[in-house]
Formats: structure tokens, sequence, C-alpha cells
């Protein structure tokens, strides 16, 4: 999932963005409410993390502009106060839940996963292209009945691929959204992770699911790909 970070301190979002990574998530950083406001608007996130206390804007400022301009991605807001009267300002400017600091990263991680599991069972609960079928929720993979053992990375690729079936992506696209915003797509990592899902997904069985497009990018699809 691609998660968006904003928060002021640089320690605390640091500590945060590597442990998301290491759950597999591709993760934004922000440093103040206006930036992370633009980020939020202009680009497509599965949840954000918001502070409270912000430089520019405060985090009940930017969630409530956010919801005003139709940006429903859920949002965990953090703050270093644990009054009532913040979190029912929080939770009515459209924050989903609510982690006063300071917090436990285990803590933070189960609030993000039930977050991101309601998120995925909103949009729908299996995803299937095919004889390919991806549970979100128990981050399981199959190919005709057959498990397929993946990789963190492997699953956050095949998991973008089957939420845009028949769509040809980009590598910025899937770059940003897979890795993060910074990902430098003259980097050769895409190319190795999708051989490496070919591997798994594809050999051995028939037909094959994911194509290159040269010059466009990639797409996971049962018919024939375009051009």
């Amino acid at each position: 999932m691609k998660i968006l970070v904003v928060e002021d301190e640089e320690r605390v979002a640091h500590f945060i963005q590597k442990g998301l990574k290491e759950e597999g998530h591709a993760v934004d950083v922000s440093y103040d409410g206006e930036d992370g406001e633009f980020l939020g608007e202009i680009n497509e996130y599965d949840l954000i993390i918001l502070d409270l206390m912000l430089p520019k804007k405060n985090g009940i400022t930017v969630c409530r502009e956010l919801r005003e301009r139709g940006i429903s991605t859920p949002v965990l807001m953090l703050t270093a106060r644990d009054s009532v009267e913040d979190k029912v300002r929080g939770l009515d400017a459209g924050a989903d839940d609510y982690l006063p600091k300071p917090f436990a990263f285990e803590e933070l991680l189960a609030r993000v996963r039930a977050l991101l599991r309601r998120q995925s069972e909103s949009k729908s609960p299996i995803l299937k292209v095919a004889d390919l079928e991806l549970d979100p929720i128990s981050r399981r993979a199959s190919r005709a009945g057959k498990n397929i053992r993946l990789t963190t990375k492997e699953y956050a690729l095949l998991e973008y691929l089957m939420r845009n079936p028949g769509k040809v992506l980009s590598r910025t696209l899937i770059g940003e959204h897979v890795w993060d915003m910074n990902f430098d797509p003259e980097s050769n990592v895409i190319d190795v992770y999708v051989s490496h899902l070919r591997n798994k997904v594809d050999k051995g069985f028939d037909p094959p699911l994911i194509h290159t497009l040269r010059g466009q990018g990639y797409i996971l699809t049962d018919d024939a790909p375009p051009g």
C-alpha cells in the first residue's frame, strides 16, 4: 500500500517511514501541513498518517480541507495531546482514527493494518484476473488453486497490477506507488521484480498474464496486450 506520513519531527517521521517500509509499504514523507495537503490531493494514497501540530497549516485544517475536496483516503491522526476535545476535533474534521504520542510502534502498525484492511474490504475482498487470485486481507496469492509465495515487495507489485487490470502502468507510476515518490525511474529494479513475478505467476501457466509494452510499461491482462 502507498502511505503518506505528514510529521514535522524528522526523527519521528523517519522512524515511522523506516518501519512501514519494512512492512512492504511505499511511504512518502512531508514535514509541514501545506506540503502534506498538496501531496494528499495530487497523489493517490491508501492511508495518510497526519500529525496534529504542524507548521504552516495544522492537521485539523489539512484533514478538513482534504475532505472538502472529496479526498476520502483514510486518515490516522497523531498528536502529543490526549484530551477528549482534541480527539473530537480530529474525528469531526474527518479523521478515521486517533493515536496519541508517545506510542508503541506495534500499536501504530495495528491501527495502520486495521485502516488498510477496512479500505481493502471496501474496494474488493478478493482480486481476480483469470485464474489468478489475491486476497489483500491474508496477503495470499494463488493461480489455478496453487499457492504462490511472494516477498513483501513482490506482493505489493502484484497487488498494484491486479488493482489495475487491463491498464498500461508506466515505470514512473509503478515506482511511485510500489516504492515512493523519490524512486529513480532510470533504475532497473522494476524490471528485476517484474521478472521475479513472472517466474512465479506465469511460468508453467497459460495464458501469460504479465506483459511488457516497450516504451510504455507493463500490463496485467488475460487478453492479448494492446499493440
